[in-house]
C-alpha cells in the first residue's frame, strides 16, 4: 500500500486592512487636553495677568493705582534689604545643593546593597522629604533653642563653651537653616540616585573588579559617569527648591537676626503683606523666577551636554 504524503498548505499571511484610519496615536493626546486647559487657566493666565502690577505701586486693597514702570525693580537693586536677601537665597542654595547631593549619594551607594535592614533605612532617611518643612522647622527650632536638645547635649559631653543661641546668632543662624533644609532635601536626592544605581549592570563592576580596578576606580569610572542622568534629575530638582526656600526661614528665624537668614520669598511676603506693597512684592517674585529659571535651564543645559559626550 502506497501512502502519499501531501505537502500542509501554506499559512495564510494575514495583512492589516488599508485605509483603516490610526486613531491610536492621536486619542491619548485628546485626553490631555482638558488638563492642560484648566492648567494653563488656573496657573499660567493668572501668573501672567498678575505680573503686570510689578509696574503699578498698587497696595492690594484699593481699586486706584499708578504706572511707575521699572522703578519697583530700580528700588529693588539700589535696596539694601533686597540686596542681602539676593546673596543669602544664593549661598543658602549652593550649599543647600552641594551638601544635599554629596550625602544623598553617599547615603545610597551605602544602602545599595543587599542587607536585610535596607528597606527599612531607606524609609527612615526619605521620611524627612516628605514631611511637613514647617511642621519639621518648629521641631529644629526647638532643637536649637538656648536651653534646647542641642546644647544640653553638648554640655553633657563637655563642650558647654560651644553652645549658643543658634538662632539668634547672626553667625551661626543661616548655617543652622542650612542643616535644617539640607535634612530635609537629602532623603530626596538619595532615592534619586539609589534609582539610577539599580539601573546600572552589575556586571560592569564586577568585570572591572576581575580586571583589578579598586572601588574608588570603579566608581570613578562607571558608576558616576552612568549616573549622569539621575545626577541631572537631583541637582536640579534640588536648585529649584533651595532657591526658593520659605517655610523654614519664616518658622526658624523669620528672617533674622539683622536680616541674615532673609531670602527672596520671605522679602518678598512680608514687602506684600506685611507692609501692603504689592507691586514691589510682584517685581520681587518676577526677579525670584527669573534667578530661579535661569540657574536651572543653565544646569539642566550643562548636565545634558554632559551626558551626551559620556554616551
Amino acid at each position: 500500500m502506497t501512502t502519499t504524503l501531501e505537502a500542509p498548505p501554506a499559512a495564510k499571511t494575514e495583512r492589516p486592512p488599508q485605509g483603516r484610519p490610526r486613531r491610536r496615536a492621536t486619542a491619548p493626546l485628546i485626553w490631555l487636553v482638558p488638563g492642560l486647559l484648566l492648567l494653563v487657566t488656573a496657573r499660567y493666565v493668572p501668573t501672567i495677568l498678575g505680573a503686570n502690577y510689578a509696574f503699578t505701586d498698587w497696595n492690594g486693597l484699593s481699586s486706584v493705582y499708578n504706572i511707575v514702570g521699572l522703578d519697583n525693580f530700580v528700588a529693588i537693586i539700589n535696596g539694601q534689604d533686597s540686596r542681602q536677601a539676593l546673596v543669602n537665597t544664593l549661598v543658602l542654595a549652593v550649599t543647600v545643593v552641594i551638601a544635599a547631593n554629596v550625602l544623598g549619594l553617599s547615603l545610597a551607594l551605602a544602602l545599595d546593597s543587599a542587607i536585610k535592614t535596607r528597606n527599612l533605612v531607606r524609609a527612615v532617611f526619605f521620611a524627612p522629604a516628605v514631611l511637613s518643612p514647617l511642621a519639621t522647622a518648629y521641631i529644629w527650632r526647638y532643637i536649637f533653642q538656648v536651653d534646647g536638645p542641642l546644647n544640653h547635649l553638648l554640655g553633657a559631653v563637655g563642650l558647654d563653651s560651644w553652645g549658643r543661641s543658634w538662632l539668634a546668632d547672626p553667625t551661626w543662624a543661616q548655617w543652622a537653616v542650612a542643616v535644617v533644609v539640607v535634612w530635609q532635601f537629602t532623603g530626596l536626592s538619595m532615592i534619586i540616585y539609589l534609582t539610577g544605581l539599580q539601573s546600572i549592570p552589575a556586571e560592569l563592576a564586577e568585570a572591572a573588579a576581575v580586571d583589578g580596578a579598586g572601588p574608588w576606580r570603579r566608581f570613578r569610572r562607571i558608576t558616576l559617569p552612568l549616573l549622569a542622568p539621575a545626577t541631572t534629575i537631583a541637582l536640579t530638582l534640588t536648585t529649584i527648591m533651595a532657591l526658593g526656600i520659605f517655610d523654614q526661614v519664616v518658622a526658624l528665624t523669620g528672617g533674622g537676626p539683622v536680616g541674615k537668614t532673609a531670602t527672596l520669598s520671605t522679602v518678598m511676603y512680608e514687602q506684600t503683606f506685611s507692609l501692603g506693597r504689592f507691586g514691589y512684592g510682584t517685581a520681587l517674585a518676577l526677579i525670584l523666577t527669573l534667578v530661579i529659571t535661569l540657574a536651572s535651564v543653565t544646569q539642566l543645559l550643562v548636565l545634558r551636554s554632559r551626558e551626551r559626550q559620556i554616551r
